[in-house]
């Protein structure tokens, strides 16, 4: 008696499973043509992705239209990763569920894929920005694009010694200023007219930078500010050089025998 009833639950459960068939979709990752890559297929053969889920993994290689192929994706939350040794993609986090339910029993309800960016030590409940939304009969394949990070740099290029780099060195560009001035300017007096030369001399005489550097370098006859004494004005007595003609901190003039 048990044999037939075991048989028919059997044939009850199998029934069941043709009329409500499991959920499934398809998923296409397309890669789009750009700047760094114009040509999506040039990409090595060895590319393909992945889509991951913690109980189900999916992988497929990369098509001659640049195009990534997953059949039979049930719902979950899943990771998407392009695999490629030239070029850098970023991760999606694609979600498939059932948009809907039908009253029918019969009829499969719409599947619904959602896409959004994401990035390694993310949350997985901090969703980015939000690719692509589509809606999915299950007969159909949905379309994701997938979006490049950059290229891949596995080598450093080492740095080339160049004459003209010196050049590009402000504190040498200004060097070379001063020294064009120092060894050029006499040259210019030299030629110039007397008459105007004779004008820039005096121009240079009544110049208050000369005096202060007269001072400094300790010549005479560069005006009152040749006779400062800046330590004598820092002691606090006077300020010029005829008010310390006296004796050893006396005022008077001392005596001759």
């Amino acid at each position: 008696m048990r044999i037939p009833t075991l048989l028919s639950l059997l044939g009850a459960a199998t029934a069941l499973t043709h009329n409500n068939p499991p959920l499934q979709t398809s998923l296409t990752v397309h890669i789009p043509p750009s700047a760094p890559l114009p040509n999506p297929a040039a990409l090595l053969p060895q590319t393909h992705a992945t889509l991951n889920s913690l109980t189900k993994h999916h992988s497929a290689p990369l098509s001659d239209k640049s195009n990534f192929h997953f059949h039979n994706v049930t719902p979950g939350s899943y990771l998407l990763d392009i695999h490629c040794l030239t070029h850098a993609f970023l991760p999606l986090r694609v979600d498939i569920s059932s948009s809907s339910s039908s009253s029918d029993p019969s009829e499969q309800s719409p599947i619904k894929i959602e896409a959004w960016e994401t990035f390694r030590g993310n949350d997985w409940g901090n969703k980015g920005e939000k690719v692509s939304t589509e809606v999915s009969d299950g007969k159909s394949g949905m379309v994701v694009v997938a979006r490049m990070a950059g290229q891949k740099s596995y080598f450093m290029e080492r740095s080339s010694f160049s004459v003209l780099s010196i050049f590009k060195n402000p504190i040498i560009l200004l060097s070379l200023v001063s020294m064009g001035l120092f060894f050029g300017m006499p040259k210019l007096i030299e030629n110039m007219d007397p008459e105007m030369r004779a004008e820039w001399e005096e121009q240079q005489k009544s110049n208050p930078m000369n005096a202060l550097m007269g001072a400094a370098s300790g010549q005479q006859g560069g005006g009152g500010m040749g006779n400062f004494d800046m330590a004598a004005f820092l002691a606090g007595s006077g300020g010029g050089k005829e008010d310390n003609k006296g004796g050893n901190g006396g005022g008077g003039k001392k005596k001759n025998r």
